[in-house]
C-alpha cells in the first residue's frame, strides 16, 4: 500500500512510514486540556519528572558544550529507528482496544512501509555496500554491519506480523462474521461458481512459465505474487519447475459469498467469506498443465530496488529522463525474497539460484504473504468495526454568515491557521485557490505541488484559472517518489491548459507546501499566501494530520515572490526576511535557535525546546539539542518515525524526552517552539539531511498571539504525561503507554481529544 493512502505510513514514497495507504493507507493520546498543568510529579521511576511544564529549566547538568566533547556513539542507527517505528506500526495491530478492521489496516500498512522500506532504504544500503564503499555512517555500522541487523530484526518483526494475523485478527474476524478461508472451507454449492468466474475471468491470463533448457528462468516483477510449482512428467519420469504469476488485475480477496445486497446495503456485509486469488488459482493448476501431475506449489514474492537514478544535469528534458528511468524501475535488483515457512528446501535453493539472491535476503512467514491486501477489507459496510465516521468542520474565520465574504476580506482581517483532518480542506485551502481562480481581480497564482489526488479539485483550479487568463505557475515536483507517473500526467494536463509547469531545480526536490495569489485592489497589489505543513491532495487531509497558515503579511508575500522566483528563474537568494528554507539556511536557522535557548538557560533565563517533526536524524541538530540540554534546557521532541538522537542518556541527554505518538491519522505537521524565545514555527521540514540539503522546504514564523495559542495547545496535548504515545528509553527501546499513569489506564488518545473538540464546536453552531 502506498503512503498515500495510510496515515501511518510516512508521506508517501518517504520510508518514514506511517505514508501508509502509509499511506492511504493509516495512522495516539492527549488529556483533557482545560488550563495551564503544573508539573507532573515523579514515579517512582522517575518518568513523570519529564512531564515538566514547558519554559522552567531543568537542573543544568554537566554536559559537555561543544561539539568535540560529545560521546562518538551519541547516534542511533537510521535504519534500524525506522523498523522500529513500523514495529510501533504493529503494535496498532496487535491493540484489543483498536477497532477490528483497523487493526486489519494497520497490519496492511506494516506491510506496505516494510516493502518500500525495503524498494529505498535497504536497496541503497545493497548498493554501497557491492560498491565496496564500507565507510561508516554516523552509528559507526558499515553498510554491511546495517543490512545484516536490518535482516535479523525484519525476520523477528515479519514472523510476528505473520502470527498477530494468524493468532488474533484472523479469528477475531471470523467471529465478527468476516471469514478469510481456503480452498477447504469453501462448500460444495460454492465450488462450482468460483470455477466458472476463475475460466472466465482468472485462466485466460494466466500464463504458465516453464524452466528448462528452452525456457529460461522468468522474469520476477517486483511486488508480484507468484506460485512456484513442481510438476512431474508421467511419459519421462522427470519433474520440472514453472513460474505461474498471480495476476493483479484481478481482486486479491475474491467474494465468495453472499455477494452484497443492494436492497439491504446496511446488512449486505454482516456475513462476508473471502478466498485469497492465489488459492484458487492453486486448486485449478491441472488446468494449467494438463497431462501433467502436480507434486507441489509454494507462493512466493520479490521486492526490488525501485529507487530511481535521474541524471539531471544532462543536457536533456527532465520529463522525459525520468519516464526512462520509470521504465527500468521494474528490472531493478531483486532486494528480499518472502516466502512461507511451508516451501520445500529444494524450491527454496531453485529460486535463490535462478534470483541471484542471498539467503540472509529471505524472509520466511508461517501464512499468507503480502497482508497489504487486507485494506480491501475496510470497503466492506461494517461501521461497527471501524473508527466513528466524522465530519470535518469548517473553519469559524471561513464561515459565510448571513453576509458572505471572500477568503481575502477575512484574510485582510488578520491571519488564519487550520488543522487538518478537523478542519475542512475543501472549505479552507481548496476555496482560498478556488475563489483566486474564479475573481477577475486576480492576476496570479503561484503553487508547489508534490503529491496531489488522482481527481484533483486544486489542480482542475489551476486549469480554470489559466483558461480564464491568469497568470498561473505551478512548481510540480515529478521526483516525488512513487508518484512520479501521477505528477508527470498532471503536469502535461496543466501544460495543455496554458499554466507554466517548471520543474523546480536541478538536484534538488521541491518539497515546501505554498500558495501565492496576487490580487489586484484599486490601485495597490495585494498579496495573499498559503503555507502549510501537508501535500494539497483532499483526499490525505482527511487522514494526515497537518498545519496550514493563511497570511496576507506583506513581509511574508514577499519571501515567498522571492522564493517562486528562484524555483521558476535564475534568481540564487539564498536568504530571506522572515522564512526559514532550504538547503540554504533552514538547518542554521534552527541551529541558532536551539542554541539561544542554551545561552538563556546558561544565564539562568527561562527556555524551553518543543520540536515535532516526523523524522530526527541531522547530526548538527541533533548535536545542539544535546549541547542545549547538558545546559539545563527542558526538550520535548514528538517524532512520529526515525530517530537517531539518544534521550535520557546521563551526561549526554536526560533533559531530552523523545514521544513517538501513532494512532488514527498519520501524524504529519511539522511544529517548532522556542520557548524562551516565545516563536513559533511550521513547515515542510523533518530534521533530515534529505530535507535540509536536498530539497527546498520552507518554515514560516507564526507571530499572532491567537494561531500561537493553537499550536501551543496542539503540543501541550503531544506531551500531556497521560497521552498514549511511546517514550524513546536510553537504550535505544520505545516503552508504550501508559506513561506518567500507572498499570491498568489505558491514557487518552490525542485524536479523540481534538474530535472532542470538533463535536464541541460544530454543537455551538
Amino acid at each position: 500500500m502506498s503512503p498515500s493512502t495510510s496515515s501511518t505510513s510516512a508521506e508517501t514514497g518517504s520510508s518514514d512510514g506511517i505514508e501508509a495507504p502509509a499511506d492511504t493507507p493509516a495512522d495516539t493520546p492527549v488529556g483533557e486540556l482545560t488550563g495551564p498543568r503544573p508539573p507532573a510529579a515523579a514515579d517512582e521511576n522517575g518518568r513523570g519528572a519529564r512531564g515538566r511544564t514547558p519554559g522552567a529549566p531543568a537542573a543544568p547538568t554537566t554536559g559537555p558544550a561543544a561539539p568535540g566533547d560529545l560521546p562518538p556513539d551519541r547516534y542511533d542507527s537510521r535504519e534500524l529507528s525506522w523498523l522500529e517505528f513500523n514495529a510501533r506500526v504493529l503494535a496498532l495491530a496487535e491493540d484489543p482496544s483498536q477497532p477490528l478492521l483497523e487493526r486489519a489496516k494497520f497490519l496492511s500498512i506494516f506491510a506496505s512501509n516494510l516493502d518500500e522500506f525495503y524498494m529505498v532504504r535497504v536497496a541503497g544500503l545493497k548498493r554501497r555496500d557491492q560498491a565496496g564503499l564500507a565507510v561508516r555512517g554516523a552509528d559507526g555500522l558499515t553498510p554491511r554491519e546495517q543490512l545484516t541487523r536490518i535482516s535479523a530484526r525484519t525476520q523477528e518483526l515479519a514472523h510476528k506480523h505473520a502470527r498477530v494475523f494468524l493468532d488474533e485478527i484472523a479469528p477475531a474476524l471470523d467471529a465478527a462474521g468476516v471469514h478469510l478461508i481456503d480452498w477447504s472451507q469453501v462448500t460444495d454449492s460454492a465450488r462450482p461458481r468460483l470455477s466458472d468466474w476463475f475460466g472466465r475471468q482468472v485462466f485466460p491470463v494466466l500464463t504458465p512459465l516453464a524452466v528448462d533448457p528452452a525456457h529460461p528462468f522468468p522474469y520476477i516483477s517486483n511486488q508480484s505474487l507468484n506460485l512456484a510449482v513442481a510438476v512431474h512428467d508421467p511419459q519421462t519420469g522427470t519433474e520440472h519447475f514453472a513460474r505461474v504469476k498471480v495476476p493483479n488485475n484481478v481482486p486479491r480477496l475474491v467474494r465468495v459469498g453472499p455477494e452484497p445486497d443492494e436492497d439491504s446495503p446496511a446488512d449486505s456485509d454482516r456475513q462476508a467469506w473471502f478466498l485469497p486469488i492465489e488459492d484458487l488459482i492453486a486448486e485449478n493448476l491441472d488446468q494449467l498443465f494438463e497431462g501433467m501431475t502436480v507434486v507441489e506449489h509454494h507462493v512466493f514474492r520479490v521486492t526490488r530496488n525501485a529507487d530511481l537514478e535521474v541524471e539531471e544535469d544532462r543536457d536533456e528534458d527532465l520529463l522525459q529522463a525520468l519516464e526512462r528511468e520509470l521504465a527500468r524501475r521494474r528490472f531493478g535488483p531483486p532486494v528480499r525474497l518472502e516466502i512461507t515457512d511451508s516451501m520445500s528446501e529444494h524450491m527454496l535453493e531453485l529460486l535463490l539460484r535462478e534470483l541471484d539472491v542471498d539467503p540472509h535476503d529471505v524472509v520466511q512467514v508461517p501464512g499468507r504473504l503480502d497482508l497489504s491486501a487486507l485494506m480491501e477489507l475496510m470497503r466492506l459496510n461494517r461501521p461497527d468495526l471501524k473508527d466513528p465516521v466524522f465530519v470535518p468542520a469548517k473553519h469559524s474565520a471561513f464561515s459565510e454568515g448571513e453576509t458572505p465574504k471572500s477568503v481575502f476580506a477575512t484574510l485582510r482581517e488578520g491571519d488564519v491557521l487550520v488543522h487538518h483532518p478537523y478542519d475542512s480542506f475543501s472549505t479552507s485551502v481548496h476555496r482560498f485557490i478556488e475563489q483566486a481562480a474564479a475573481d477577475p481581480k486576480v492576476l496570479a497564482i503561484k503553487q508547489t505541488l508534490y503529491r496531489t489526488s488522482g481527481d484533483s479539485p486544486i489542480v482542475e483550479s489551476l486549469i480554470d484559472a489559466a483558461e480564464a487568463g491568469k497568470q498561473v505557475v505551478a512548481v510540480v515536483e515529478i521526483k516525488a517518489r512513487f508518484d512520479e507517473r501521477a505528477n508527470i500526467g498532471w503536469a502535461r494536463a496543466l501544460e495543455r491548459a496554458g499554466v507554466h509547469v517548471v520543474y523546480g531545480l536541478v538536484g534538488l526536490k521541491t518539497h515546501c507546501k505554498a500558495v501565492l495569489v496576487v490580487r489586484q485592489e484599486g490601485s495597490t497589489i495585494k498579496r495573499y499566501c498559503h503555507l502549510g505543513t501537508g501535500n494539497y491532495n483532499p483526499k490525505t487531509a482527511r487522514l494526515y494530520e497537518d498545519i496550514g497558515v493563511f497570511t496576507a503579511d506583506e513581509t511574508i508575500a514577499a519571501d515567498l515572490t522571492d522564493l517562486f522566483n528562484v524555483l521558476t528563474g535564475y534568481a540564487r537568494r539564498t536568504s530571506y526576511r522572515k522564512l526559514l528554507v532550504a538547503p540554504y539556511g533552514l538547518r542554521r536557522g534552527i541551529v541558532e535557535r536551539i542554541d539561544h535557548e542554551r545561552e538563556r538557560a546558561e544565564r539562568g533565563e527561562t527556555a524551553g525546546i518543543r520540536i515535532k517533526v516526523n523524522g530526527l536524524v541531522d547530526e548538527q541538530v541533533i548535536d545542539a539539542l544535546y549541547r542545549a540540554s547538558g545546559a539545563g534546557v527542558p526538550v520535548d521532541l514528538i517524532v512520529r518515525g526515525l530517530c537517531s538522537l539518544r534521550a535520557g542518556v546521563p551526561g549526554l541527554s536526560e533533559n531530552i524526552r523523545v514521544r513517538s505518538i501513532l494512532g488514527r491519522f498519520l501524524e504529519h505537521s511539522r511544529i517548532f517552539h522556542f520557548v524562551g524565545a516565545d516563536e513559533y514555527w511550521i513547515g515542510s521540514a523533518d530534521m533530515m539531511h534529505r530535507n535540509l540539503d536536498r530539497r527546498v522546504e520552507a518554515l514560516v514564523p507564526v507571530t499572532d498571539p491567537r494561531l500561537s495559542a493553537e499550536l501551543a495547545s496542539i503540543l501541550d496535548s503531544a506531551t500531556d504525561p497521560g497521552t498514549r504515545s511511546w517514550i524513546l528509553e536510553p537504550d535505544g527501546s520505545w516503552d508504550p503507554w501508559p506513561v506518567a499513569a500507572g498499570e491498568g489506564h489505558e491514557g487518552l488518545s490525542v485524536h479523540d481529544h481534538q474530535l472532542r473538540l470538533l463535536q464541541q464546536r460544530q454543537s455551538r453552531k
